[in-house]
């Protein structure tokens, strides 16, 4: 822990999605002074969740699992404050034209009553500003300083940054900083995702509440009302698959979502008398092959955490986030 007689580390995190929020959560526990940036509205990331009126849907990560010790515990300790529970949908498979029930043993978790849930419930105790795009950072002195698109150079300085976004964010505001990490990036396949909410106003008749779809356009869709904690209207979510939607992720909204629903009708979903909404994830999925973890640069003391470094998940997201602080940890305590 940062010794007490000196001044507290302080640390700038950009990005509140689970590998952020589970660094700062970290940090500020080992004794360091954090503070959040968020482009968006709320913290999260795409752990997301949209509402309307009378309607809510998952329209990002839909489920996650847990396997380190480490993880199982922050899970078990928002399992207790009613934040995430266990999902047991029926699942099917589709392929070969062909569907088949899922008779997968993995236990799947979901937030509750949505899937931003455990996210808002971390940030509770951690200083985020939302709706702030940092679209700048530079070093002087030894300290990092970061500028805003909407409010232009924040006054605050910080003895280390993290970057808790996805690799090609990260990459446009490194690369006039520090070049080392340039292969890296390089080596990233990120991946967009179309995806699509559609609202019923009754309960609509299919056999399972979520299903894997091979080789078509679509790659899942879910029953949101199907997990614990969900009111409302009957809501499912389409997500097309990460191949095409990369393909086509500079296609129209309103192209992209007739040729989602065309393929979820082949399927037996018909959206016909459904409201639509549509969302592109830009960025969605991806991770380099070689399981970093995280970077925690000591020249500089710029650091980087997030899914794509640690295999992809939820759940290696948050572990990326709690790694790093610890490994912060470590280097403060004998350099700083």
């Amino acid at each position: 822990m940062p010794h007490e007689s000196r001044h507290k580390v302080t640390v700038a995190i950009i990005g509140a999605g689970m590998a952020g929020l589970s660094c700062a959560d970290r940090l500020q526990t080992l004794g360091f002074q954090v503070q959040v940036y968020e482009k968006s509205r709320g913290p999260s990331g795409r752990m997301s969740t949209r509402h309307g009126e009378g309607w809510s849907a998952d329209h990002g990560a839909q489920y996650f699992t847990a396997r380190d010790p480490v993880f199982i515990e922050a899970l078990n300790t928002w399992i207790k404050a009613g934040v995430a529970a266990d999902w047991n949908p029926r699942l099917f498979v589709y392929e070969g034209e062909q569907w088949r029930e899922s008779h997968s043993s993995e236990r799947r978790y979901v937030g509750v009553p949505a899937m931003n849930s455990p996210g808002q419930y971390q940030a509770k105790t951690i200083s985020i500003e939302i709706n702030q795009t940092i679209d700048q950072i530079y070093q002087q002195d030894g300290k990092w300083f970061l500028r805003s698109l909407e409010n232009g150079d924040i006054t605050k300085s910080f003895d280390c940054l993290v970057l808790a976004i996805p690799a090609p964010q990260s990459y446009a505001l490194t690369k006039l900083v520090d070049h080392s990490i340039e292969t890296i990036y390089s080596s990233v396949n990120m991946q967009g995702c179309w995806t699509v909410m559609a609202r019923f106003s009754e309960k609509v008749d299919m056999p399972f509440d979520a299903a894997f779809i091979n080789g078509e356009i679509i790659s899942w869709i879910s029953r949101n009302n199907s997990k614990p904690g969900r009111t409302g209207h009957e809501t499912w979510t389409i997500h097309a698959n990460p191949q095409w939607s990369q393909q086509w992720i500079e296609l129209d909204k309103e192209e992209a979502r007739k040729l989602i629903l065309e393929s979820a009708k082949k399927l037996g979903l018909n959206c016909q008398n459904a409201e639509i909404s549509i969302h592109r994830w830009r960025y969605a999925s991806g991770a380099i092959n070689t399981e970093m973890g995280f970077i925690l640069n000591e020249t500089n003391k710029l650091s980087l955490c997030g899914d794509w470094l640690n295999g992809g998940r939820v759940e290696g997201a948050w572990l990326s986030g709690y790694k790093l602080a610890n490994a912060m940890n470590n280097f403060a305590e004998t350099n700083l």
